[in-house]
């Protein structure tokens, strides 16, 4: 099996790594990719990358010319915005057979709004919302909420446009600058307990899930700072309820699928349920259309059986004949090392020591011309460790991130500590 991947990100690199574990892909392809999926992908090039990467009608054409080209038997598009506008409908016009949804399923992601209306629908447990959609409301509706305000751009952010605060100002100032931005606002009652990602394979009527797994997307040691698009990730989890996934398929993600369907817009693809697991139950703060970044990372350093059966059965509607998948004992974690300056401003173009051992993906790289890998983003690298225990995995990817030597760079401590100490409460 031929397989393209679309994306730059380290996501796309964990992707890349899974499906060149598995004897059926003959062939990999990553557009654009970056310096670290040159070593496992071939790099045929975009005619139009920015496009594609932004997801524009010539971006979708030209992923498609490409697949063509290339000769693929199956494209993954990982990033949101190419499914949100519209790649994944292009690429199956073409023949072409799609990992993700089409643009009418993905704005479970593209719109809260509209993923708000979908779970009330299908009765999905979720936080209270109101949308505000100009200024002259704003005060009104914030009133009606409690502290803490959690605050969302209703429309694509890169997992930077929620802000959740005990400060009224705070959460009216977040609210001015999205709907100035042009963008309606979400605002949402605060969900208490732990978070779990849950991804779930999808092709419109079945679904399989995958391991859970929990991020972190605050900026610092002890969830402090600014959201960012996150900071690390680690699976399965050990302090998970007996039953979590089977229940959470039963009561959100198979109900939510069987909406979508009853609605003429059936899902196909990666239905990413991020959940909140309160004293009342599981309750969605989120649904994501494709494989969230950083938790993929962690996730399929896990997996053993075939990525490419997966993906393709998923794509072409089989996932009732496909065998479950299989993992690995033991634990993944992932641990972001960021730029200078993220989520803010960055600093790009620094050369980068040790990107090239076992378990170092890259995300925003670039290999200059003369072979040296340079900054090229804010999220530089996702490094994974694994091991029996999670504090084993823990140690291990740390250990990794010793032999990494980027100026400026910066990273989360903690990622998975919490859940080792037992500092874990649910309901």
């Amino acid at each position: 099996m031929r397989v393209l991947v679309i994306g730059s990100g380290a996501r796309e690199h964990a992707l890349l790594l899974a499906l060149a574990a598995d004897p059926a892909v003959t062939a990999l392809a990553a557009a654009p990719g970056n310096a670290g999926t040159a070593a496992v992908a071939e790099h045929p090039g975009l005619a139009d990358p920015l496009s594609a990467c932004s997801g524009s009608l010539s971006g979708a054409t030209a992923v498609v010319d490409l697949a063509r080209r290339w000769r693929a038997d199956l494209v993954v598009v990982g990033p949101e915005a190419p499914l949100v506008a519209g790649v994944g409908d292009a690429l199956r016009e073409a023949g072409i057979p799609c990992f993700g949804p089409s643009a009418e399923a993905a704005r479970i992601e593209g719109s809260k709004a509209f993923a708000k209306d979908v779970m009330a629908a299908a009765g999905v447990p979720t936080a209270r919302s109101e949308v505000v959609d100009g200024p002259a409301h704003l005060d009104a509706v914030l009133a009606r909420f409690d502290a803490p305000w959690v605050v969302k751009d209703d429309g694509l952010a890169a997992g930077k446009g929620v802000l959740v605060t005990a400060e009224y100002d705070d959460a009216r100032a977040h609210a001015m600058a999205v709907l100035e931005a042009g963008h309606p606002v979400l605002v949402e009652s605060f969900l208490d307990g732990p978070e779990v990602s849950l991804f779930c394979c999808v092709d419109g009527t079945d679904v399989v899930p995958l391991l859970p797994a929990q991020d972190s997307k605050r900026l610092g040691d002890g969830d402090v700072g600014p959201n960012t698009g996150g900071m690390g990730a680690y699976a399965p989890l050990p302090w998970a309820p007996d039953g979590l996934v089977d229940d959470v398929v039963a009561t959100v993600v198979r109900p939510v699928a069987e909406e979508m369907a009853r609605r003429g817009t059936p899902f196909s693809g990666l239905l990413y349920a991020g959940l909140a697991l309160t004293s009342t139950g599981p309750q969605v703060v989120e649904f994501n259309c494709r494989f969230g970044d950083p938790e993929t990372q962690a996730v399929l350093a896990l997996l053993r059986s075939s990525a490419s059966s997966l993906l393709l059965a998923t794509a072409t509607g089989r996932l009732s004949a496909e065998p479950a998948p299989t993992w690995a004992e033991g634990y993944a974690v992932t641990v972001v090392v960021a730029a200078e300056g993220y989520p803010g401003a960055v600093r790009t173009g620094e050369v980068i020591i040790g990107t090239d051992g076992d378990g170092v993906l890259h995300a925003g790289t670039r290999r200059r011309d003369d072979g040296a890998v340079v900054s090229a983003g804010g999220r530089v690298l996702s490094v994974v460790g694994t091991g029996a225990s999670l504090e084993d995995a823990r140690a291990d990817a740390y250990r990794r991130i010793d032999g990494i030597r980027l100026p400026g760079a910066h990273w989360r401590t903690d990622i998975g500590l919490a859940a080792v100490e037992g500092r874990v409460a649910v309901g």
